[in-house]
């Protein structure tokens, strides 16, 4: 691999030849590899099975595509595989599209495959601004980037929409009061909890159990778990009660230690299933956990988590207890809007940052493409093909593909192919 200022160079000089020749059909479609992130929580076959790996013990939770610092994906050029955002800063106005460039700077999303085997932590995103000051703050403070007690790794919000790629699990936002309060009553153990709603509704609650000392939170679950335990071994608990999820986080956990206070979430968060298809936004503020599945998911271009629990990572409450929306969410279950082609559905979100499409080619049909910003494919089923003037490029399953702004191309299929896409909307 050559040296990031080499690969640059290289990059430049192939662009600026193609910019400044007599021809106007400059290549605009690259294949594309992206970064896996091996997270404990991860499962260890869907997304080496997706990219036709060998499997491993090691876990793969992740697949990126973007150019977060973290882990960017890489452009595969004539010259080198070259880092998307290395890739992106030789002519990002052009690259980006004026719009996207104008309005972010930079590639303003981050696309992710993910396979969750192991529930993740409770956690909460920052708004854009508090972001900005989070990350100045630590900044100053100089605690390093990569610090496990940092909670600002960016200075970006972290809006995010996924769609399931099968049946999916998740915690997300506060139950409406009259359920969580009918949850309260029900079980015997957080009958006192019941006066602290009553009296300080949401925010009140919720910052009792998380102040807690951890002996006293161990005398509320304690018999909470005793109770359910049992019930989970014997297989009489069902995916759709917080029962099984609270067992589960138990068993996943260390016993010889104090219980997660996450476990409380899990009963005051609306429990969504999702099926293949389906999708839910999750905006700053809401507080979420991914519990089992796989998914697509896109989101601003951000690693900022504050965690409040069902991890061994850092869970810092007063950070976490600022960013809350504590009101009641019900969840809104997006199933996308039909383009006229009938091959693409758009998920559309309030994020200016992305938009997730799911495009399905069939029957001799293809699609056609026009990107008016950058965007990213993944072929997730199926065989395909993406033809533009300079070329074309055989897609697998699993395969990705750039498409720079003004890229005109084709991709089309022998059979079936199912197709996600992220791109930033142009008003």
């Amino acid at each position: 691999m050559l040296p990031t200022l080499h690969r640059m160079i290289f990059v430049f000089i192939d662009f600026w030849y193609l910019r400044t020749s007599k021809r106007n059909d400059m290549k605009k479609v690259f294949g594309l590899k992206g970064h896996i992130q091996h997270y404990a929580w991860g499962g260890k076959e869907f997304i080496p099975n997706l990219l036709g790996m060998e499997t491993t013990n090691e876990p793969c939770a992740e697949y990126w595509l973007g150019a977060h610092a973290k882990g960017p994906a890489l452009v595969e050029t004539k010259e080198d595989d070259t880092p998307l955002d290395t890739f992106l800063e030789v002519d990002a106005k052009t690259f980006l599209g004026k719009e996207t460039f104008k309005k972010f700077g930079r590639l303003p999303f981050l696309f992710k495959v993910l396979d969750v085997d192991q529930m993740l932590s409770i956690q909460v995103h920052p708004c854009k601004v508090e972001s900005e000051k989070g990350f100045k703050k630590e900044n100053d403070l100089g605690i390093p980037l990569m610090a496990a007690h940092r909670n600002y790794k960016d200075d970006n919000h972290k809006p995010e929409i996924m769609v399931a790629l099968g049946e999916f699990w998740l915690l997300h936002g506060f139950l409406p009061e009259k359920e969580l309060l009918e949850v309260l009553k029900r079980n015997n153990e957080f009958e006192a909890l019941v006066p602290i709603f009553l009296k300080d509704g949401y925010k009140g609650l919720y910052q009792y159990v998380m102040e807690l000392p951890l002996v006293e939170s161990d005398e509320i679950l304690s018999p909470l778990i005793e109770r359910i335990l049992p019930l989970y071994k014997e297989n009489k608990l069902s995916k759709s009660s917080p029962e099984y999820w609270a067992a589960k986080a138990v068993l996943k956990g260390n016993r010889d230690t104090n219980l997660d206070r996450g476990i409380f979430s899990i009963y005051f968060f609306n429990l969504v299933k999702l099926k293949k298809g389906e999708a839910v936004f999750q905006d700053w503020g809401v507080p979420h956990a991914y519990l089992k599945g796989q998914n697509m998911e896109l989101m601003a271009n951000s690693d900022n988590v504050l965690r409040g629990g069902l991890t061994p990572k850092h869970v810092d409450v007063p950070e976490l207890l600022k960013h809350i929306l504590f009101k009641e969410t019900k969840p809104q279950i997006l199933n996308g809007t039909p383009e006229d082609s009938g091959i693409e559905r758009k998920f559309k979100s309030p994020a200016p940052d992305f938009e997730l499409s799911e495009i399905f080619i069939a029957n001799g049909k293809s699609y056609l493409g026009t990107a008016t910003s950058v965007e990213i494919y993944i072929l997730m089923e199926g065989n395909a093909k993406v033809t533009e003037k300079e070329g074309s490029l055989a897609l697998k399953k699993g395969s990705s593909i750039l498409a720079l702004a003004g890229a005109e191309f084709e991709i089309s299929t022998s059979g079936k192919a199912l197709i996600y896409k992220a791109t930033t909307p142009i008003s």
